[in-house]
């Protein structure tokens, strides 16, 4: 049996009916004594990756020193190698949120793979620091055994909501032997005699081994932006990006 087609007036209703019961429903978790807390938001993030060749990037990060991933208990996508995503925020289901539908256009464009979709309610008051939240997504990486996506987000607000994404986009890393000259014979040394001297052993050139590099840097972000509520904000690098929501929520919503 074929479901009933519903006018779009009538879909409408009903989506906007089960919008409003959702955001009452989380709204009603935070309350204190039937009242919202000030300076109380709805967070949303996402994160993308452009799909474009490594090797097509001008940037040239290969060489960059970075600093080993920031300790903390906080995640807001955390993906192991078994491919279960942890977090410890308490997320609002993808479908009610503002950036979702961003989110499905990019990715059906065919130039953005989504990596993931998040948000969520807190209260950031004046002076609120926030704890990094960690971000590990992306493909797996077997040489080193992490995801090739990984770094952290962290919320302040001073008299301004700021986000400081700080993301690294890691490749598996390439081999570079190199060519050992050949060694030359002692003096007074025929190269054909049959016996070998500890000063020759051959006359082809030796190849070194292949120095292993597990990880290898294709771009990161390192930006701090002060969000405005209501806008979408867009921190990228040439391979990643991260679009960001805050929307206030009043009593009165």
């Amino acid at each position: 049996m074929q479901p009933t087609a519903l006018s779009s007036s009538t879909k409408a209703a009903r989506i906007l009916a089960t919008l409003t019961l959702a955001l009452l429903a989380l709204t009603a978790q935070a309350q204190d004594s039937g009242n919202i807390p000030d300076d109380y938001y709805r967070a949303e993030f996402v994160i993308l990756e452009r799909i474009v060749d490594p090797s097509a990037v001008e940037e040239r990060m290969g060489d960059r020193k970075v600093e080993p991933p920031i300790q903390t208990d906080e995640a807001l996508w955390v993906v192991d190698r078994s491919g279960n995503a942890q977090t410890t925020l308490n997320l609002v289901p993808r479908g009610d949120l503002y950036l979702n539908s961003a989110a499905q256009r990019l990715e059906n464009s065919g130039n953005y793979r989504v990596l993931m979709t998040a948000g969520w309610y807190e209260a950031f008051p004046p002076d609120y620091k926030g704890e990094p939240l960690r971000v590990e997504l992306g493909d797996w990486i077997d040489s080193a055994g992490q995801r090739e996506i990984e770094g952290h987000i962290t919320i302040d607000r001073q008299r301004y909501l700021h986000v400081k994404v700080h993301l690294n986009h890691w490749q598996q890393g390439t081999n570079s032997p190199a060519m050992q000259p050949a060694p030359t014979p002692a003096d007074g040394e025929d190269p054909q005699d049959g016996a070998e001297s500890d000063s020759f052993v051959s006359l082809q050139p030796q190849m070194a081994q292949p120095a292993s590099k597990p990880l290898e840097l294709v771009t990161w972000i390192r930006e701090t932006r002060r969000m405005r509520s209501e806008e979408v904000h867009f921190l990228d690098s040439p391979t990643i990006g991260v679009l960001v929501f805050f929307r206030k929520v009043e009593a009165t919503d």
